[in-house]
């Protein structure tokens, strides 16, 4: 199977222990992760050809970096060095009715420095069937605007399908920023990601019935936003996440897909939540993997819910599943009884 391949940052997250806020905390729990270096690991683990493209600091934490992506199977051969520093984030576990809090520490990393001319994407995409990137990677600084265009062309150039998770930011530019810089991309976008308030944030479109805060979610109104979308750029696909928050521990979590004229709903799990941080990215390569391999859709679609649901239950950003696990999940396997 051609290569998958993603590109953004991947940082060192500094997790404090669950039911410690920051305050309290006299030590940190490390790994690494961020939204692209986590679909390329789970693609890797579900069976398939990843690639991620990144820079890290050209020091003993972006060797970390890299081999924590690399052991999982990830081809990191396009990952440069460079001097700086590594992008990081502090993160404290949310826990019943309180939320779960992030801080960034990423600006000016060796990553966000970036400038169009570092990457060589003809070489890149030599033998890639797919390119994947997040919102979150062109609201860094202005340089990755211009790299992502760049990347984005070269790819829409070779025919390789090309898929965005829209990932809106508000600590990292404005909505009106990420508007005009998304609506500029869409034109080069084949399939759509978001959440339940990327598109509002992002295009201002809105699904109708829906309370996020409320955990609150109309099915048809995200079908009239996938509809909305898919005619106003001009897409293959959009997938639309369904979280259903009731607190920081407990969601139901399932997806919508819209596939050409075709629109359709996933099974929907309850589910005890560890770490829902990388909940999205695990779905999303889910999907990718899945019509990458040429699934019909709903087959992708079911697979993506239930990877990600199995994140949910894994400590770190990675979906440290293999697509075996995944399977048994779909096949009805849910009363998490011992494997002996």
């Amino acid at each position: 199977m051609a290569k998958v391949v993603t590109f953004g940052e991947i940082m060192m997250r500094l997790a404090s222990p669950l039911g410690e806020r920051f305050e309290q905390a006299t030590n940190f729990e490390v790994v690494y992760g961020g939204a692209e270096a986590n679909v390329a690991v789970a693609i890797a683990r579900y069976g398939g050809n990843s690639r991620f493209v990144s820079k890290v600091s050209d020091d003993q934490f972006g060797d970390a970096a890299i081999g924590n992506i690399k052991v999982q199977g990830v081809d990191t051969g396009f990952v440069q060095k460079d001097k700086g520093r590594l992008g990081k984030y502090f993160y404290e576990y949310g826990y019943s009715q309180r939320p779960s809090k992030v801080i960034y520490d990423r600006d000016n990393s060796v990553f966000a420095n970036s400038k169009p001319g570092d990457f060589d994407w003809e070489e890149i995409f030599s033998d890639a069937s797919w390119f994947h990137f997040t919102g979150i990677t062109p609201a860094l600084s202005e340089g990755l605007i211009e790299v992502c265009d760049v990347a984005l062309k070269e790819a829409k150039s070779r025919g390789i399908t090309v898929s965005c998770d829209l990932n809106y930011r508000a600590r990292l530019w404005s909505k009106e920023k990420a508007r005009e810089v998304m609506t500029s991309f869409m034109k080069n976008i084949d399939v759509l990601f978001a959440n339940e308030e990327d598109s509002e944030s992002v295009f201002g479109i809105k699904a109708e019935g829906t309370e996020v805060s409320d955990g609150k979610l109309s099915v048809e109104g995200y079908k009239a936003v996938a509809k909305k979308l898919r005619d106003k750029f001009d897409l293959k696909g959009v997938a639309i996440s369904l979280r259903e928050s009731v607190n920081a521990n407990f969601n139901r979590w399932s997806a919508s897909l819209l596939f050409g004229d075709e629109f359709m709903l996933s099974t929907r799990y309850d589910i005890n939540i560890v770490d829902r941080v990388g909940g999205g990215d695990a779905f999303a390569a889910g999907l990718i993997f899945g019509l990458n391999n040429s699934w019909e859709p709903r087959k992708a679609l079911e697979f993506g819910v239930a990877a990600s649901c199995l994140k949910h239950t894994i400590k770190g950003d990675f979906n440290l599943v293999s697509r075996d696990e995944v399977e048994k999940l779909l096949a009805g396997n849910v009363s998490g009884r011992v494997v002996r």
